[in-house]
């Protein structure tokens, strides 16, 4: 038997551009294929979140898939797996079930629906489907397949201290006699997933002696990065085929054929986190509808970071540099900006902000103490650059990506409607020593991000000599307390026994606590991690706590 992953790239909402990529697909693989696979949701892209709820998507869903009954009649000997909403045809509950729908020859031939619906982390699928009320294998070309999506292969207690769910959809399949699993997905990324789906996947293969295949979406939808890294694993748990992280890629394999261990290795982390950022950039512009993005230049490692993957992301021509010196700019930041420009090859713009910075303070002097140079007129240089890129992005239809950090953005330390400005937050989800770890790993091949940039001390050049460190913790220290009390969910006196500073975790806490509400306003950021801010983090702002 032939099966073809098709690792494809949908966007949300666009039944017809997602119908025309199984169409095409099926056109090219259906003459010498027995069975097309793609990934969760295909037809709808994942996630769809509330466009659930717009009864126009769920008829273009059902005449899509009416569509495609008529091609693959063209294609008799040629299934095709999909994922689609469908109704349940109930009167109860929530209507929808979240399908996998085996359609050959113009029919359905069978159809298995999600079993398991998370609702952790940046999932909520209870709040449009209904699970399964059964799961079922069904014989196909010589197989009996056992079908399941995503979350349904995911109960592993070896794996998990708590199991979230009270039965293993793929031990029912196995003991109903499937001979072939298959996984349709749509899996995000985050930093070490990649090594735990491959064991999670693994492990089903050598417990029940099966053969398994899944597929994964990849492409960027919203925050959320889908890295594909579709794999197929023999009844050893050896894999035959591993395709690759970040791209569109289809492959046909027959799942009978003996799989080579040393085929699958764990990519290094610090390339997919690149990888992952590039591919989201991206997408959100241009499944958003823009092609170009505007950069704000400070001298600072975050923002020459970001402007590098643009550039990788966009092309250089796409990408606008935008310098804005400050009276409190060092010539150093200024000069290493512009040759940071000349490195990536980018247009690039000055405009200098001191001009606009007096006036301001011409009409300030008598509300404010303009001679005492404080947080609020910090803040004025910053609120001006953040006007000044969207103005440039008004005029010309550039996006702005606002460039700061995870460690920055989890304790405050940034300005509302000035370096927070912007329509996508690349770095929002990557903590400081890793942007660290970003440029180092973009100088690779050749210098793009100047030595100075990398190696001066961060400074946010708003007052003169100004450290980061003046304000926060060393970045170390800083984002380690951040791991612990956003990702690990400890306490904090878990975290002092851990053998920090107890006025620094009380410090760190507190301004994480208290920066909610500037959260609340920040752009959309990339996700990386296993606990992003944004959709997947729901904290109340008018609360009164101490943890």
């Amino acid at each position: 038997m032939k099966i073809t992953l098709a690792q494809l790239n949908p966007i949300v909402g666009d039944v017809s551009g997602n119908l025309q990529k199984v169409v095409d697909t099926l056109e090219q693989y259906g003459p010498e294929t027995d069975l097309i696979v793609f990934s969760e949701l295909f037809l709808v892209g994942y996630p769809p979140r509330d466009l659930l709820e717009k009864p126009p998507l769920l008829e273009a869903t059902q005449a899509a898939v009416q569509q495609l009954l008529a091609v693959s009649r063209r294609f008799p000997r040629t299934g095709v797996l999909v994922g689609a909403p469908r109704p349940t045809g109930l009167n109860t509950g929530k209507g929808l079930n979240n399908c996998a729908l085996l359609i050959c020859g113009g029919d359905i031939l069978f159809r298995q629906n999600k079993s398991l619906l998370p609702t952790y982390d940046v999932f909520d699928e209870t709040r449009h489907f209904a699970p399964a009320a059964r799961v079922d294998v069904f014989p196909f070309r010589g197989e009996t397949l056992g079908i399941s999506i995503c979350e349904d292969a995911w109960y592993d207690p070896e794996l998990w201290s708590r199991c979230l769910y009270a039965f293993d959809p793929i031990q029912v399949l196995a003991e109903k006699g499937a001979t072939l699993l298959l996984n349709i997905s749509s899996s995000p990324f985050q930093v070490g997933k990649e090594e735990l789906r491959f064991r999670i996947f693994h492990h089903h293969a050598q417990r029940f002696g099966l053969p398994v295949i899944y597929v994964n979406q990849v492409g960027g939808n919203d925050e959320l990065i889908f890295d594909g890294r579709s794999l197929v694993l023999d009844a050893r748990g050896a894999p035959s085929l591993v395709l690759p992280p970040f791209q569109e890629a289809v492959a046909t394999v027959d799942p009978a054929a003996a799989g080579t261990p040393s085929l699958y290795e764990p990519l290094e982390e610090i390339a997919t986190v690149h990888g992952a950022l590039v591919l989201g950039l991206r997408d959100y512009l241009g499944k958003c509808g823009f092609s170009k993005a505007v950069v704000g230049l400070s001298g600072g490692v975050d923002s020459a970071v970001t402007c590098c993957l643009a550039q990788q992301a966009l092309g250089p021509e796409n990408v606008l540099g935008v310098l804005m010196p400050s009276p409190y700019s060092s010539p150093g930041s200024i000069r290493d900006s512009r040759k940071l420009v000349q490195n990536l090859g980018i247009p690039s713009k000055e405009i200098p902000i001191t001009p606009i910075y007096q006036a301001y303070l011409g009409s300030l002097k008598e509300h404010l103490e303009v001679e005492r140079l404080g947080v609020a007129l910090e803040n004025v240089q910053a609120r001006i650059r953040g006007n000044i890129l969207m103005a440039l992005s008004n005029e010309f239809g550039y996006l702005v990506l606002s460039t700061g950090n995870k460690s920055e953005l989890a304790v405050g330390y940034c300005t509302l409607y000035g370096d927070m400005s912007g329509g996508l937050s690349v770095l929002a989800d990557v903590p400081k020593t890793m942007v660290y770890q970003l440029a180092r790993f973009l100088n690779r091949e050749r210098t793009l991000i100047p030595e100075e940039i990398i190696t001066k001390a961060p400074s946010a050049e708003l007052r003169p000599d100004q450290k980061d460190q003046d304000t926060l913790p060393p970045y170390e220290i800083l984002d380690q307390i951040m791991n612990c009390y956003l990702t690990e969910g400890y306490a904090y006196k878990d975290i002092i026994a851990l053998g920090f500073d107890a006025q620094v975790v009380r410090w760190v806490i507190r301004a994480i606590d208290r920066s909610e509400y500037k959260r609340r306003q920040a752009a959309p950021g990339l996700k990386i991690t296993s606990k992003a801010f944004g959709m997947g983090r729901r904290i109340p702002i008018a609360a009164r706590y101490e943890f």
